[in-house]
């Protein structure tokens, strides 16, 4: 009778660890670099590749950088809320063109309205990696200390900017 008693055991351990797993929120995923000094990068900008844009740059301000492609059907989706919150000008907001042809790009924002202060070209996608992203869209909140403040997976919603997003910037600006 005991012999059966480990293996049933850890079969119910393991039962038990997949059904915890399956009610995780799978756009929930928490990163490491949370409260950590965003990832340095310096990147020719879109609109003019002969210039730079790096994180020194941005030192001392609350900014935005949403990751985005010209192929990524969910960015299309998400685009109007990046303009909703540029429009705004609270902050800015930083493009980073993520594994795109510069062309297709260019037509992209001339074709849909370009929200962003400058988007930077990561053509390899090295610079994505540094900052942990897992696809795209995904958007950081960079507080004035240089570090990562919030990241959001996924597309921008109209209610994630207003309830997760638009909060944090609050409170970074007072």
């Amino acid at each position: 009778m005991i012999r059966f008693a480990l293996p049933l055991g850890i079969f119910v351990l393991m039962v038990g660890l997949l059904g915890y797993g399956l009610r995780l929120d799978p756009k929930i995923v928490p990163s490491p670099l949370i409260d950590k000094p965003a990832p340095a990068f310096s990147l020719p900008t879109l609109e003019d590749p002969s210039r730079q844009l790096s994180t020194v740059d941005m030192a001392g301000q609350v900014w935005v950088l949403n990751v985005w492609a010209s192929w990524c059907v969910s960015c299309r989706a998400e685009h109007e809320v990046i303009k909703s919150l540029a429009s705004r000008n609270l902050v800015t907001v930083v493009g980073l063109n993520y594994k795109d042809d510069p062309g297709d790009a260019t037509r992209w924002l001339k074709q849909l309205g370009n929200p962003y202060a400058t988007s930077v070209v990561d053509r390899d996608g090295r610079v994505g990696i540094d900052w942990g992203v897992y696809g795209v869209p995904e958007t950081f909140v960079i507080g004035a200390d240089g570090m990562i403040k919030y990241k959001h997976i996924g597309p921008v919603t109209h209610e994630s900017l207003e309830q997760k997003i638009m909060p944090i910037l609050r409170e970074l600006l007072s």
